[in-house]
């Protein structure tokens, strides 16, 4: 039981229970989340694309199996932790998108895979494939070649570098050639549109050579996968890649919310936040803090409980405050005011659960799964 249900489970399912709440809370509207997830799975439907949700954004067994029921494939999963929390909740088919390159974590990956249908990840080295190869002693794993869009993160640095490492991968037969993954994790947040568009498809075309050589090698990929919530309707429209790993188009969230994605999406995630304090005029202190929001995509949104054209400033740890415009009364002491996180990621790490809502109605408490596991 995480200390959101020991608190709250009692909640559950009263009439106005979201104002019960201790703060600061994660909040989920399920109408939202619902309407996101059924628009997101309409739209691969109709571009022909696969959905494999990306759950480094919300770490839930529950979100992931609701996204699984909608259509999608398989989820995506940033860490290997991340992955074998997931698996013991029953997701079935995931795929790492880093590296695992190290021997205990290659031991670890090769026992996960020995316990669920569909395990794949990707490389980007000859060394690892190597590593790979060695140590699993079970059936084979399917495994992408990782091609560098111009980030220098992870992944491969030319189309030879690409035919070479997919060789290795196809001739070892621990091993299982899965196809490509290209993602353009820079380019997500493009403000304008047809900037992100003229991006993405000067990306697109270098993805293709890359293609067109593993092709001419006798290894075209059978999947190709990446993009993201900020490119989804381009890389849709351009038709290259086979798979979609979106991700935040589940929640939304203030840096999200600056971009033109030619698609609507409801902001689903957020957190509520208490007054505790408001001797001075033109301000109030809040209960949530630096520990309460992700801070390097800049500050929260206030979306309800405040004065229209308030604003949020960080006061450290603990305390945050909102910041009135000029004349306008504070909320009263111990008012709930309700914030979009500035990103919702690594804010889905601060907390142990969501709190689910539809209207003001708590009707659920879901665990944040793989909260903590970037190992």
């Amino acid at each position: 039981m995480t200390p959101s249900q020991y608190l709250h489970a009692h909640l559950i399912g009263q009439p106005g229970s979201r104002d019960r709440l201790n703060t600061p809370a994660l909040i989920v509207d399920l109408d939202a989340l619902e309407a996101n997830i059924a628009a997101m799975a309409a739209f691969g439907q109709a571009a022909g694309v696969a959905l494999r949700p990306h759950a480094k954004t919300h770490k839930s067994a529950d979100i992931g199996h609701i996204q699984v029921a909608a259509g999608a494939v398989g989820l995506c999963c940033a860490k290997l932790g991340e992955a074998e929390a997931l698996a013991a909740e029953g997701i079935e088919s995931i795929l790492l998108t880093s590296p695992v390159v190290t021997l205990p974590a290659i031991e670890r990956l090769t026992a996960l895979a020995g316990r669920m249908p569909d395990l794949a990840l990707v490389a980007d080295h000859p060394q690892a494939v190597a590593a790979l190869a060695s140590a699993n002693k079970g059936g084979a794993i399917r495994v992408m070649v990782d091609i560098d869009p111009g980030v220098h993160r992870t992944g491969v640095a030319s189309a030879r570098d690409a035919v070479a490492l997919a060789r290795a991968i196809a001739d070892a037969p621990q091993l299982t050639y899965g196809g490509v993954q290209f993602y353009c994790g820079s380019h997500q947040h493009i403000p304008a549109f047809a900037d992100r568009r003229a991006a993405i498809t000067d990306r697109t075309m270098y993805l293709q050579t890359v293609i067109a050589a593993l092709a001419d090698a006798g290894l075209a990929p059978p999947v190709v996968t990446g993009g993201g919530t900020g490119t989804h309707r381009i890389d849709g429209a351009l038709g290259v890649l086979t798979e979609l790993q979106v991700g935040s188009y589940i929640f939304m969230d203030r840096e999200y919310g600056d971009c033109d994605l030619g698609t609507a999406f409801a902001t689903a995630l957020m957190a509520d936040t208490r007054v505790i304090s408001a001797n001075h005029p033109g301000m109030a202190t809040l209960d949530a803090g630096l520990k309460a929001f992700a801070t390097e995509a800049g500050v929260p949104v206030i979306m309800a409980g405040a004065p229209v054209g308030s604003s949020y400033r960080f006061m450290g740890d603990e305390h945050g405050a909102v910041i009135l415009p000029d004349g306008a009364s504070p909320p009263a002491l111990g008012a709930r005011l309700t914030a979009m996180t500035p990103h919702c990621d690594p804010t889905v790490n601060l907390y142990d659960a969501y709190h689910v809502v539809r209207g003001d109605t708590l009707v659920a408490i879901w665990p944040v799964t793989a909260r903590g596991r970037s190992a």
